[in-house]
């Protein structure tokens, strides 16, 4: 099993998620590829100390890049969106 700062990479700071975390309680975070909803539950709640309701994730595909006749891709990536109890925040975005 991994270490759960292996799982959870990064927070996503958007305008966007500023809007669903102060109406909504959700937080985005950029995830390891090959994690799955338990796992990413599993590190949001033992990194932040908060109680985590839902989960979804999405697979970022990456977007091509063409450089005059070289063509190539960014890499994809996988995004989480982690939902919290009633009363719980994470500092980190305040």
């Amino acid at each position: 099993m991994k270490a759960p700062q292996d799982i959870v990479l990064r927070p996503i700071i958007s305008e966007k998620m500023e809007f669903l975390q102060e109406v909504q309680r959700k937080y985005a975070f950029r995830v390891h590829p090959d994690a799955n909803k338990i796992q990413i539950k599993g590190a949001v709640e033992a990194i932040y100390k908060v109680t985590v309701t839902d989960v979804n994730v999405m697979n970022r595909k990456g977007k091509k890049r063409r450089l005059r006749w070289i063509e190539g891709r960014r890499a994809s990536w996988k995004k989480a969106i982690v939902t919290l109890k009633e009363g719980d925040s994470i500092e980190y975005f305040e």
